[in-house]
């Protein structure tokens, strides 16, 4: 007899429903399995939502399992037999679901926190009922009105109405966008064709991030109940009239998100059904879609670059550099903000140029568009595409003046485990850095000295609470970026090496 806990549980699907059902007695904590990769807590939140409230739930996401709670052991009964009958399904497949041998889910509340935030939204549309004792069903409050008002925070790459709409018509048929700018702030209004679709649209998606730690939904129901779309253009879009003009000089309703690459690029994986949660950071783990993918996207949306899918070479070509003071660690540094450098070559006729080879044309793509134009070493900086597809090495002996270096083994790649925390911190070229790994015993005037040897000038500096970790500000971005490429990964003694990024914070 298999228990149900998670670290014995077979999903082998082959012995019959009824059979496994019997193997536990009835309990109020539910064990479903054989869950489609990338599912969010919503979608299993939702297989108990009919029955009554749900309390708790666990993702077991590496082994397509979850553990889900609800208020009363009478509602998980309703809901055992109801899907005896019928076979419950997530995204077109059908999952298991049988009685856990657990009474209660105890959840570390640091891991399951979005998990809990998603169960307070749900019991906030609840409406704070409690489930009737005699149907064990729960009405859920009635959504005022199908049009919904989004509001895009921390906009670091631009967002388009055609990525609006490939992430809302997840949830419904989406009839009309207006996208426009108030307060400095891009929002829109999307109208769906059912006021039921907007509500599961909004309790899925507030808060979430579109790319990567940047461009934050907020979502709140609109006073209006429906929109009046005049153009078909890359402002407004109404779907249920291709006939409509595009007004003044503008393209036409052609497809902006052609720009997103074939199925394989970046953002496909929104309308494939395969898996938006992880384009919507919802898991770093290996999903349909890599998080620097995304952003890169992003800047493909922006029109900075032509994205043409996974086919774009890792390599980057930069141009106006100092020759006199650039190196192929200082670029391995800098350029590994963005993705993980596995060659750098000095040009040994032009020293003003390097080729930077990355791991993806992804991580290229992203380098780019942050770091194009940047002031280093005393002159604006040009990054491009590179024809190249790789950084060839020099034969042996040949390259006496160590223009050329291969990092692919270095262990100071930043993205090479999967849903590391550096990808949640890749930010643009700022003044504030963010430093980490401090040891024990160093101080503020300590770390003041180190940024400032090097030429800078430190504005502000920030320790946070357990002095691991601070925040440092010099008075440009040029600075900073010296200070990052001199100093991160430098020794502090204690066997600890800095930590260097770039901040969104300001001090």
């Amino acid at each position: 007899m298999h228990s149900s806990s998670p670290s014995s549980v077979t999903a082998n699907g082959s012995d019959s429903k009824k059979q496994r059902l019997d193997e536990s007695p009835p309990s109020r904590v539910l064990h479903i399995r054989k869950l489609p990769n990338e599912v969010s807590e919503t979608e299993v939140i939702a297989l108990g939502l009919p029955f009554g409230k749900v309390t708790n739930i666990l993702m077991l996401k590496g082994k397509n399992q979850a553990f889900l709670e609800l208020g009363t052991e009478e509602a998980a009964i309703t809901m055992v037999n109801y899907y005896i009958a019928v076979t419950p399904q997530v995204r077109n497949t059908p999952v298991f679901i049988q009685y856990s041998n657990h009474k209660e889910l105890k959840t570390d509340s640091a891991l399951n926190q979005r998990a809990q935030a998603v169960l307070q939204a749900v019991s906030a549309v609840q409406d704070g009922s409690s489930p009737s004792s005699d149907t064990g069903v729960l009405d859920l409050a009635p959504p005022p009105s199908p049009v919904l008002r989004i509001i895009i925070d921390n906009m670091f790459y631009p967002v388009t109405l055609d990525v609006l709409q490939q992430i809302f018509s997840k949830f419904g048929t989406v009839m009309k966008i207006i996208t426009f700018t108030k307060n400095n702030q891009f929002q829109a209004l999307l109208q769906f064709s059912d006021p039921v679709n907007a509500q599961q649209a909004k309790l899925s998606l507030d808060g979430q991030n579109i790319y990567n730690s940047c461009c934050t939904l907020r979502i709140d129901f609109s006073k209006l109940v429906s929109l009046n779309v005049k153009y078909n253009n890359d402002k407004s879009r109404d779907y249920t009239r291709p006939d409509l003009p595009a007004g003044d000089g503008d393209s036409g309703s052609k497809d902006h998100s052609s720009l997103l690459g074939t199925p394989s690029g970046a953002l496909a994986s929104y309308s494939s059904g395969g898996g938006y949660s992880s384009s919507l950071s919802l898991s770093q783990g290996g999903g349909a879609i890599s998080p620097l993918s995304a952003a890169a996207a992003a800047a493909a949306a922006a029109g900075r670059v032509a994205l043409s899918g996974s086919g774009v070479s890792g390599v980057l070509l930069a141009s106006n550099l100092n020759d006199e003071m650039v190196t192929p660690q200082s670029l391995f540094t800098l350029f590994g903000v963005y993705g993980d450098v596995q060659r750098v070559k000095i040009l040994y006729n032009k020293k003003d140029s390097a080729l930077i080879q990355l791991s993806d044309g992804n991580q290229a793509q992203l380098a780019m568009s942050h770091l194009n134009g940047q002031k280093v070493f005393g002159k604006v900086m040009r990054v491009t595409l590179s024809k190249h597809q790789t950084v060839a090495l020099p034969r042996e002996g040949l390259d006496d003046q160590l223009l050329t270096k291969d990092f692919s083994g270095s262990p100071l790649h930043r993205f090479k485990k999967p849903g590391s925390k550096n990808f949640q911190n890749i930010f643009p070229p700022s003044a504030t850095l963010h430093l980490s790994n401090i040891p024990e015993g160093v101080t503020e005037e300590d770390l003041h000295l180190l940024f400032s040897n090097n030429g800078g000038t430190v504005k502000a500096f920030k320790f946070f609470q357990d002095h691991k970790m601070a925040l440092i500000q010099m008075s440009s971005a040029e600075e900073a970026i010296q200070g990052l490429m001199d100093l991160h990964n430098y020794d502090m003694g204690a066997n600890h090496h800095l930590k260097v990024s770039f901040s969104k914070s300001t001090i």
